[in-house]
């Protein structure tokens, strides 16, 4: 049984990490289910229960930042309300049209909703660049989290073989 939970916890932790550039993938919770399931088919005597909520705090910050680093992207530009309606708007229906929509959705959405509001293309130009480098940093930081995440269940294994050799 500890074997079926260790194989399955490490591809929890892949395609977790692969979710973290695959928009649709719950990335970080995937990998924080791997997490948990290699702390407890280890009885949790290597991953501890205070580890699991460093990580699982990480995992709830690197999600809302993911979510919401495209709208305030957009919001520190300037950006009016119809903007941030446009860019959560082209985000939704940017997951239509696979990766390349999810990427450039609220980008144009946001530019829609600013062009309507203020009828001034450099802005909307403006705001839909703020969007885009605002879902940069979104990624980014997701890309940030599963790598400590991994990292650190990484070095607690390698603390464990450690200090059980010695």
């Amino acid at each position: 049984m500890t074997a079926i939970l260790i194989t399955l916890a490490l591809i929890f932790l892949c395609v977790g990490l692969l979710g973290t550039i695959m928009p649709a993938v719950p990335g970080l919770p995937l990998m924080f289910g791997g997490t948990w399931l290699l702390a407890y088919a280890t009885q949790y005597q290597i991953i501890g229960t205070t580890t699991l909520i460093v990580l699982a705090v990480l995992v709830i910050i690197g999600s809302a930042l993911d979510y919401v680093a495209g709208l305030l992207g957009a919001k520190f530009s300037g950006a009016s309300k119809q903007a941030l309606w446009g860019a959560l708007a082209g985000g939704v229906i940017g997951i239509f049209f696979a990766l390349p929509g999810m990427i450039i959705g609220p980008l144009i959405g946001a530019a829609i909703g600013e062009f309507l509001a203020r009828r001034d293309l450099l802005t909307a130009g403006k705001v839909g660049i703020a969007t885009f480098i605002g879902f940069i940093v979104g990624v980014a930081t997701k890309i940030g989290c599963a790598l400590a995440i991994l990292l650190t269940v990484v070095a607690m294994f390698l603390w464990h073989l450690i200090s059980v050799s010695a």
